[in-house]
């Protein structure tokens, strides 16, 4: 077989690669109904951006490991200053101001920060010496590297964004092998300071977010109209859904942003409970290639960095559908591979990029024990 197929296409992972083809172009049938039943204007432009960030993926697949350690701290300072960038001239959309308009483009850069504060954290701990982990100033430099991206982003503001950066680099903090007492310490120190956060950190409309989730009834047609309408597209769907494009939610305008924030409550609508089981079994198995990709790296900023990518992809997963079954607040975080928009795309795709790296990593190493 190998002789027969080249040993670049061949040595590729297939195993999660073509369950990512079937998430992807299932994700394009969902858009084409959100559409009404046409390709324009989300099935075509989300197959293409995926085809564009395959290539991308590709090229990161490709990277040495000395050049990505080389890169980290400079992509850092890169993306921090588009960041600062954002809160001079950024673009204001929807009352948020989360955008640069670079001609051909518009980029956010919060989503670039995600995947590049785990890069740069993993760079970082790879390096510390093992006599240094149990060391409060082992933290302090961490601490100003997730702070800092996490201050701007909630300048703009994008509660849902500001959380992923801690989530994963806080994965990768954690997996690092720094106290578990730091963190169960960090926790309760989070939810002492909650209720202050809640009333002096948070914006009203992110506050009724929050009380939206418990009770969505009180205000059916204000604050807790998103969870509402999605349950209920959830729900109807039944078992073996409606029907391929004879979702009346997302075709009627009840279900608010059916091909963004709420793309799985359009496809449970059509599919049912079949159809979001073949999502979460999709899902499932790029984690847990992921997963193993981490756990076969033999070297520490490897195994870091494919931790705190599967994170990544993971806290959207989550996120999303605990907040369209009314679990979580909503806050604009879209579902992986199927929801319509570049931006996440782009960084999920560098996730998987960035895996397919270490993994062929992996493949070149000599086998023995973790090293930095």
């Amino acid at each position: 077989m190998n002789r027969i197929i080249p040993e670049p296409i061949a040595r590729q992972p297939w195993g999660m690669l073509i369950p990512l083809f079937m998430l992807v172009g299932f994700g394009a049938a969902v858009l084409y109904s959100a559409a009404g039943g046409s390709m324009q204007p989300f099935a075509a432009s989300h197959l293409i951006r995926f085809g564009v960030f395959m290539v991308m993926a590709a090229v990161i697949a490709s990277l040495p490991r000395p050049l990505v350690k080389f890169m980290a701290y400079p992509a850092y300072i890169v993306v921090l200053l588009l960041l600062i960038a954002v809160e001079i001239i950024g673009q204001v959309n929807g009352g948020s101001q989360r955008w640069l308009n670079l001609g051909p483009i518009v980029l956010q850069p919060s989503e670039l920060m995600k995947p590049v504060v785990v890069v740069t954290l993993a760079h970082y701990f790879s390096t510390l010496p093992v006599g240094m982990f149990a060391n409060w100033r082992a933290v302090v430099l961490p601490g100003i590297l997730i702070g800092l991206p996490m201050a701007f982003v909630l300048l703009q503001p994008d509660l849902g964004t500001s959380l992923a950066i801690a989530f994963g680099g806080g994965v990768v903090m954690l997996l690092a092998g720094l106290p578990l007492r730091w963190f169960i310490g960090a926790g309760l120190t989070a939810a002492a300071a909650a209720p202050v956060a809640f009333y002096f950190g948070l914006q009203e409309y992110q506050q009724r977010r929050v009380l939206t989730m418990f009770d969505p009834e009180a205000d059916p047609l204000g604050a807790g109209y998103h969870i509402t309408q999605s349950k209920i597209a959830i729900g109807s769907g039944g078992i073996f859904g409606k029907g391929f494009n004879n979702g009346s939610q997302s075709h009627l305008q009840y279900l608010p942003e059916p091909h963004t924030d709420f793309v799985f409550a359009t496809m449970a609508e059509e599919w049912g409970l079949l159809g979001g089981l073949f999502v979460l079994a999709i899902f499932a198995i790029i984690l847990r290639w992921g997963w193993k990709v981490a756990l076969a790296s033999r070297d520490r900023f490897s195994n870091l960095l494919a931790s705190g990518m599967v994170a990544t992809i993971f806290f959207y997963i989550a996120v999303n559908l605990l907040m369209v079954m009314g679990f979580a607040p909503v806050v604009g975080i879209p579902l992986p591979f199927m929801s319509h928009g570049g931006s996440s795309m782009l960084t999920n795709m560098i996730c998987i990029g960035s895996l397919m790296m270490v993994n062929s990593w992996n493949r070149d190493a000599p086998r023995g024990g973790l090293s930095g």
